[in-house]
């Protein structure tokens, strides 16, 4: 039995000369790129079809009038309108306006002109 114990022993003992395996959990943490997402929300500011695009049937003289003031930055209605479109060879609609009075420096010749809308 002395032997076998021996014998035993000498096993234990060559056993621990050899590398052991264990399982390790590594948990590597992966590196993550941080990315800022920009979001651009649009408000619709004028949800309206254009006035000059709709029929001139369905346009009230207030909706003439209030255009008229925007585009022309006068106080005062205008005195005629008259809303068109032409057809053929070249295709487009029109809005003319009449002023009722002539602008105060319409003949003086160092005015810097306004450009059209």
């Amino acid at each position: 039995e002395a032997e076998k114990k021996e014998e035993a022993e000498k096993k234990e003992e060559d056993d621990d000369d050899e590398p052991k395996v264990e399982e390790v959990d590594e948990k590597k943490e992966k590196k993550t790129k941080k990315v800022k997402e920009v979001v651009k929300e649009f408000e619709v500011l004028n949800k309206n079809k254009p006035l000059w695009t709709r029929d001139p049937k369905d346009i009230s003289k207030d909706e003439y009038g209030a255009f008229y003031k925007a585009i022309s930055n006068d106080w005062e209605e205008h005195a005629a309108v008259k809303h068109f479109s032409v057809e053929g060879q070249l295709e487009f609609r029109c809005i003319l306006f009449a002023p009722k009075r002539a602008p105060f420096d319409m003949f003086e010749p160092n005015k810097k002109r306004n450009n059209i809308k």
